[in-house]
């Protein structure tokens, strides 16, 4: 069965920064784009970052463009998401994902993490 193990997270103050992991297991990690989504309380899960199959190419929302970068790294089947520069607004749970194109919208991804919670204090 796939699964997407995510680690890191936690609290830290405005300007800080934090870094994210998810592990995935039961599939080709190769063969899937991965993304990561946030969502903060009485909003709608929203993009943040993806890469593509080869991990060559990313993709950023612009609200965390310049401060936020998604990589991988294949042979742990792993992706991170290193958060620069955080923001009280970057408070939310963050979600990893992992889809079949390096696509914006969540309905286009296939699998996910089981979520981690990012605060950033003012």
């Amino acid at each position: 069965q796939v699964q997407l193990v995510q680690s890191g997270g936690g609290l830290v103050q405005a300007g800080g920064s934090l870094r994210l992991s998810c592990v995935a297991s039961g599939l080709t990690f190769f063969s899937y784009a991965m993304g990561w989504f946030r969502q903060a309380p009485g909003k709608e899960r929203e993009f943040v970052a993806s890469i593509t199959r080869s991990g060559i190419r990313t993709y950023y929302a612009d609200s965390v463009k310049g401060r936020f970068t998604i990589s991988s790294y294949n042979a742990n089947n792993t992706v991170y998401l290193h958060m620069n520069s955080l923001k009280p607004e970057d408070t939310a749970v963050y979600y990893c994902a992992a889809g079949a194109f390096a696509d914006t919208l969540p309905k286009d991804y296939k699998y996910w993490g089981q979520g981690t919670q990012v605060t950033v204090s003012s």
